[in-house]
């Protein structure tokens, strides 16, 4: 995979925008105040900036050439600057700016697990620090090295780990290297007949390494699980050797180590194979949209989705702000398209008495065999009509389905008109969900205010459990022409965060917490939970070379 842009999202040559969307630009300056036009300034060119050079000794640089290949030790100018930040919105201010922070001084790009070993252990003899590497998708600050870091930095990229080594079929298991980006991972596991069913908004820019490092979730999740449900074994390079998880199915020995990986981005050394539990290819695959009258009775109806005995993939419930949202991103609708769309409103004010302006649109995914998808099907559209919704057929799913990957993008469509947009994503029990987006929802609201700037939030509900869901916020302000971008985001990013632990919420559902959600986790997880990490972090690396300062 080529590396992603050093100064936004995704490949170039693609980007995000708003003219085969003719009502986006009305939306956006009906909410934002802004007239869309061309980009008020084209990203800078690398070459026009200063870029600090590497600072790496002979020594280390012989040692790492030794242990990975003269061939796979890179000092390249771009190959620092995409290695040293992830995609947080305050990377991409940052990276916009010519503001680089901490680069690393090399990065090395090993073939095989043993030069892994090689390199960690060359690190650590000569006191630098490893932070992995995979496809530079976090937007929770976990790649970056402290700006007051003195010691030798080496991003570690494992992308040449990239293939799938063995399936056992009866297991139902999946032996794999950790730097296999998503795409990948899908079409060798599909040639073979199977499926992780592993697909974040990430997906095409990420790594297995990377959703196990973050413990990350993905829009099929309801049905396949999180990626620590699917992550049975593993292998991980420390600075004390191979730590080696194997892929029983239980086992009563002690906290598990497997959960101590997950989650643990690079601190307690480099995932370099996952075992994973895979299933076949299903027949039948299809994402139905519905509408429901408010978000309340959406959130109420997957409520009941989530406890019956339908086996749903996908549970998706945009609030109202996200649903007009949604409408206006609509590609060049026809006439008919249109004539459709005025139908559909009319039924839905006269004949089911919506407010329209208050309506939630829905996606719910269904797999299987024919017949269980038939049959599931019958069991949500119960469901659905008891809680005053309709199904709105197959075509808003595919819409959705084929453009799930794309949303990154539009940061850097608005970046360039001088407005941030950035997500903020929880959990929660049932009980508290809609306490919870009320208090959210009043608190990026009153942030928006005290910014002084004109502000968009939105919500979805995007994962669901037996016990509680996770409700992902997307907001978008836009500070008065030239004033600070960075200062209001912030604001309003750390009142949505505080929102969230103060309502009996987690602080990220699959976002990790890196160095942006750090300041939020004591009151997540008390002061003995962070005891407890320190130690972990303390003890599997008392050099502290593995990625330190994230997560405490």
């Amino acid at each position: 995979m080529p590396p992603m842009k050093w100064w936004g999202w995704g490949e170039e040559g693609i980007s995000f925008t708003h003219e085969d969307k003719p009502d986006l630009g009305p939306f956006i300056e009906r909410v934002l105040g802004l007239r869309v036009g061309p980009p008020a300034a084209a990203p800078p060119r690398l070459e026009d900036l200063t870029v600090p050079g590497p600072e790496l000794p002979a020594s280390l640089r012989e040692a790492l050439e030794r242990a990975a290949g003269p061939e796979a030790v890179s000092l390249e100018v771009l190959d620092r600057v995409v290695h040293g930040r992830g995609k947080s919105l305050r990377d991409l201010i940052r990276q916009r700016r010519g503001d680089f922070g901490r680069l690393p001084d090399a990065v090395v790009r090993p073939a095989d697990e043993r030069a892994v070993a090689a390199v960690v252990r060359a690190a650590v003899e000569a006191d630098a620090v490893v932070i992995p590497f995979g496809g530079g998708s976090s937007i929770s600050g976990s790649l970056e090295a402290a700006g007051d870091e003195r010691r030798p930095v080496i991003s570690l990229d494992v992308t040449r780990l990239d293939r799938v080594l063995a399936i056992d079929e009866a297991s139902r298991l999946a032996r794999v290297q950790a730097g296999v980006f998503g795409p990948s991972l899908e079409r060798q596991l599909g040639d073979r007949g199977w499926t992780l069913g592993h697909f974040p908004d990430s997906f095409n820019h990420s790594t297995l390494g990377g959703w196990i490092a973050t413990r990350s979730s993905g829009m099929q999740s309801d049905r396949y699980g999180d990626i620590c449900d699917l992550t049975r074994g593993l292998r991980v390079i420390g600075p004390s050797g191979t730590l080696v998880v194997r892929p029983v199915p239980a086992a009563s020995n002690g906290p598990s180590i497997r959960e101590m990986v997950l989650g643990s981005e690079g601190r307690l050394g480099v995932v370099t194979e996952a075992t994973l539990q895979v299933r076949r290819i299903p027949e039948q695959r299809l994402i139905l949209g519905y509408l429901f009258p408010e978000f309340a009775a959406g959130i109420e109806a997957v409520r009941e989705i989530a406890e019956s005995e339908c086996s749903v993939s996908v549970t998706r419930v945009s609030d109202a702000p996200e649903t007009r949202f949604s409408f206006a991103t609509r590609r060049d609708p026809t006439l008919v398209d249109r004539l459709k769309s005025r139908a559909l409103r009319v039924f839905l004010e006269r004949r089911m008495s919506f407010d329209t302006g208050r309506m939630a649109l829905s996606f719910i995914g269904f797999e299987g065999s024919r017949a269980h998808v038939a049959a599931q099907r019958r069991a949500v559209g119960s469901i659905v009509r008891r809680r005053g919704g309709l199904c709105i057929g197959a075509g808003p799913g595919e819409l959705y389905d084929q453009k799930k990957f794309d949303t990154p993008y539009i940061r850097d469509f608005l970046l360039d008109r001088g407005v941030a947009g950035d997500v903020s994503e929880t959990a929660t029990v049932w009980s508290r969900l809609m306490p919870l987006y009320d208090a959210v929802t009043a608190a990026g609201h009153e942030a928006f205010a005290a910014a002084g700037v004109r502000g968009y939030l939105m919500c979805h509900l995007s994962h669901s459990y037996h016990a509680g869901a996770c409700l992902y916020f997307t907001f978008a302000l836009r500070p008065p022409p030239g004033g600070d971008l960075l200062a209001p985001y912030e604001l309003v990013k750390s009142a949505i965060q505080q929102a969230f632990v103060d309502n009996d919420a987690t602080l990220s559902h699959h976002h990790a917490v890196g160095t942006e959600h750090a300041p939020w986790l004591e009151q997540d997880i008390t002061a003995p939970g962070v005891a407890m990490l320190r130690g972990l972090f303390e003890g599997a690396d008392p050099g502290r070379n593995m990625n330190p300062g994230k997560i405490v």
